[in-house]
């Protein structure tokens, strides 16, 4: 009886001039590409592949099927003049495709020892993720997207290029940051933002169009959309009776528990009527 040799796992490839650490490991059916370097705490699950001059350093886990692209840094020490060396890590989920010159820095003892970033994200060129951050599944960072350290960033949220992200800010589920946009303050869930310095300019229609959401449902939270920012009485009044009034599961709900959750930022607003 013959072995199947299609069922045995594939061994790692790695280019005679990249240099890995013998302590690191590595899954089937990786491959580290030319003159790539690989660190001694760096682990590197089923299918992980490095085009050419990647560095991943640190504690540092990347997850199956992740692409890396050349000259892209990640797990280097944080950019945080409080960093003293603490062993703090880096966890990378499956399936991001991360293109050249991208950072990811691994968290500090100062905000909880760990940067996370979640499944299926495309982060392009030049992108930065700082330390202790928090960043979910299915987001696309445009070219040189910057997050400071602490970011939260949810589900499917869209960061624009060049755009800036201050420490602390929360971006919600499916939000889009516009292009060469400074936020300095919580995007809503479905939100969308544009400025040198944010400002709530709407939905993310797009966004939710492609998300499958129907019709009627993005009517009704145009609607609640339109009483919490621009209804009658104080924006907290507003954020009440909404409140009070939303008792199922569903979008109307994700941006009132976004708003009432404890952050370390105001909120960005639209701009003032006139």
């Amino acid at each position: 009886m013959t072995q199947d040799m299609s069922s045995k796992p594939k061994s790692p490839q790695v280019h005679p001039t990249a240099i890995v650490d013998p302590a690191a490991k590595l899954g089937a059916g990786v491959e580290v590409g030319p003159y790539s370097v690989i660190g001694a705490e760096v682990e590197l699950a089923d299918e992980v592949v490095l085009k050419s001059h990647v560095v991943v350093d640190g504690r540092t886990q990347i997850g199956s099927g992740t692409i890396i692209y050349p000259f892209a840094s990640i797990g280097h020490p944080p950019q945080d003049l409080k960093f003293r060396g603490e062993q703090s890590e880096l966890i990378i989920g499956a399936n991001n495709v991360i293109r050249e010159h991208v950072t990811m820095n691994p968290g500090t003892e100062g905000g909880g020892m760990v940067t996370k970033v979640g499944d299926g994200g495309l982060f392009m060129t030049g992108c930065h993720i700082g330390h202790d951050c928090h960043v979910g599944n299915g987001v696309v960072f445009a070219n040189n997207a910057t997050l400071g350290g602490h970011v939260t960033v949810d589900d499917y949220a869209l960061i624009g290029g060049l755009a800036a992200v201050h420490q602390f800010v929360r971006i919600g589920r499916l939000a889009m940051i516009g292009g060469m946009t400074g936020v300095m303050g919580d995007v809503i869930p479905y939100g969308s933002v544009v400025g040198d310095r944010a400002r709530l300019a709407g939905l993310n229609l797009i966004g939710l169009q492609r998300r499958g959401v129907s019709r009627e449902a993005i009517n009704s939270l145009r609607q609640a959309f339109k009483e919490l920012f621009f209804g009658v009485g104080t924006f907290k009044e507003r954020v009440a009776a909404l409140d009070a009034a939303t008792t199922t599961p569903g979008a109307e709900r994700d941006i009132l528990d976004f708003i009432l959750a404890d952050s370390d930022r105001a909120l960005c607003q639209p701009r003032p009527a006139d």
